[in-house]
Protein backbone atom coordinates (compact mmCIF):
# COMPACT_ATOMS: atom_id res chain seq x y z
CA UNK A 1 0.00 0.00 0.00
CA UNK A 2 1.17 3.35 -0.86
CA UNK A 3 2.25 5.53 2.00
CA UNK A 4 3.64 9.10 2.25
CA UNK A 5 4.97 10.69 5.66
CA UNK A 6 5.73 14.25 6.14
CA UNK A 7 8.37 15.38 8.74
CA UNK A 8 9.77 18.32 10.07
CA UNK A 9 7.03 20.82 11.38
CA UNK A 10 7.96 22.20 14.31
CA UNK A 11 7.56 25.77 16.03
CA UNK A 12 9.56 28.41 14.84
CA UNK A 13 9.11 32.43 14.97
CA UNK A 14 8.76 34.84 12.31
CA UNK A 15 10.97 35.19 9.63
CA UNK A 16 12.36 31.82 10.08
CA UNK A 17 12.57 29.24 7.49
CA UNK A 18 11.82 25.21 8.20
CA UNK A 19 12.33 22.07 5.66
CA UNK A 20 9.26 19.72 5.38
CA UNK A 21 10.39 16.02 3.66
CA UNK A 22 7.86 14.16 2.32
CA UNK A 23 8.44 10.13 2.40
CA UNK A 24 6.90 8.01 0.29
CA UNK A 25 6.76 4.47 -0.07
CA UNK A 26 5.72 1.84 -2.48
CA UNK A 27 5.00 3.98 -5.48
CA UNK A 28 6.34 2.42 -8.57
CA UNK A 29 4.70 4.35 -11.21
CA UNK A 30 6.19 6.93 -12.73
CA UNK A 31 3.11 8.60 -12.99
CA UNK A 32 2.87 10.48 -10.28
CA UNK A 33 3.05 13.73 -9.05
CA UNK A 34 3.86 15.19 -5.49
CA UNK A 35 2.23 18.05 -4.24
CA UNK A 36 1.89 19.84 -0.81
CA UNK A 37 -1.14 21.24 0.95
CA UNK A 38 -2.09 23.08 4.22
CA UNK A 39 -5.02 23.48 6.47
CA UNK A 40 -5.51 25.72 8.89
CA UNK A 41 -8.27 25.24 12.13
CA UNK A 42 -11.62 26.41 10.36
CA UNK A 43 -10.22 27.09 7.16
CA UNK A 44 -10.39 24.81 3.55
CA UNK A 45 -7.13 22.86 2.40
CA UNK A 46 -5.21 24.88 0.27
CA UNK A 47 -2.47 24.43 -2.79
CA UNK A 48 0.59 24.86 -2.22
CA UNK A 49 3.57 23.63 -4.49
CA UNK A 50 3.60 20.50 -6.52
CA UNK A 51 6.35 19.15 -8.81
CA UNK A 52 6.20 15.99 -10.75
CA UNK A 53 7.74 12.53 -10.81
CA UNK A 54 10.76 13.93 -13.07
CA UNK A 55 11.16 16.89 -11.20
CA UNK A 56 11.28 19.17 -13.88
CA UNK A 57 8.24 20.63 -14.00
CA UNK A 58 7.28 22.42 -10.73
CA UNK A 59 3.88 24.42 -9.71
CA UNK A 60 2.88 27.22 -6.74
CA UNK A 61 0.11 28.55 -5.14
CA UNK A 62 0.78 32.76 -5.76
CA UNK A 63 0.78 33.21 -1.60
CA UNK A 64 4.05 31.07 -1.57
CA UNK A 65 5.53 31.73 -5.02
CA UNK A 66 8.80 33.63 -3.53
CA UNK A 67 8.95 31.88 -0.46
CA UNK A 68 8.36 28.27 -0.69
CA UNK A 69 10.58 26.03 -2.84
CA UNK A 70 9.53 22.32 -4.19
CA UNK A 71 12.57 19.92 -4.89
CA UNK A 72 13.02 15.71 -5.33
CA UNK A 73 15.78 14.35 -3.84
CA UNK A 74 14.74 10.76 -5.58
CA UNK A 75 11.61 9.16 -6.48
CA UNK A 76 10.89 8.78 -2.95
CA UNK A 77 11.81 11.91 -1.52
CA UNK A 78 10.39 15.46 -2.15
CA UNK A 79 10.87 18.68 0.33
CA UNK A 80 9.71 21.73 0.83
CA UNK A 81 11.76 24.72 1.98
CA UNK A 82 9.74 27.35 3.12
CA UNK A 83 11.53 30.89 4.30
CA UNK A 84 10.29 34.01 5.46
CA UNK A 85 7.70 32.11 7.60
CA UNK A 86 4.26 33.94 8.72
CA UNK A 87 1.99 33.49 11.41
CA UNK A 88 -0.49 32.89 8.81
CA UNK A 89 1.53 29.90 7.58
CA UNK A 90 0.41 28.06 10.76
CA UNK A 91 -1.27 25.28 9.92
CA UNK A 92 -0.87 20.92 9.52
CA UNK A 93 0.73 20.75 6.26
CA UNK A 94 0.24 17.37 3.76
CA UNK A 95 2.10 15.66 0.33
CA UNK A 96 -0.07 14.04 -1.42
CA UNK A 97 0.52 12.02 -4.60
CA UNK A 98 -1.56 12.57 -7.66
CA UNK A 99 -1.76 10.32 -10.55
CA UNK A 100 -1.02 12.26 -14.19
CA UNK A 101 -3.69 11.21 -16.23
CA UNK A 102 -3.62 13.76 -18.78
CA UNK A 103 -1.81 16.46 -19.85
CA UNK A 104 -4.25 19.31 -18.08
CA UNK A 105 -3.84 17.59 -15.03
CA UNK A 106 -3.65 20.00 -12.24
CA UNK A 107 -1.93 19.89 -9.14
CA UNK A 108 -3.90 22.66 -7.45
CA UNK A 109 -6.75 20.65 -7.07
CA UNK A 110 -7.26 18.05 -4.47
CA UNK A 111 -8.22 15.33 -5.93
CA UNK A 112 -5.43 13.41 -5.36
CA UNK A 113 -4.61 9.81 -5.04
CA UNK A 114 -2.75 8.86 -1.74
CA UNK A 115 -2.53 11.37 1.25
CA UNK A 116 0.08 11.80 4.27
CA UNK A 117 -0.95 12.21 7.65
CA UNK A 118 0.15 15.58 8.01
CA UNK A 119 2.86 17.52 9.94
CA UNK A 120 2.27 20.75 12.40
CA UNK A 121 3.75 24.00 11.84
CA UNK A 122 3.45 26.42 13.63
CA UNK A 123 5.16 30.41 13.38
CA UNK A 124 5.13 32.45 16.02
CA UNK A 125 4.83 36.21 16.48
Amino acid sequence: QVQLVESGGGLVQTGGSLRLSCAVSRLTSSGYGIGWFRQAPGKEREFLAAINWSGRNTYYADSVKGRFTISRDNANSVNLQMDSLKPEDTAVYYCAAKRVRSILTDFSIPDYDYWGQGTQVTVSS
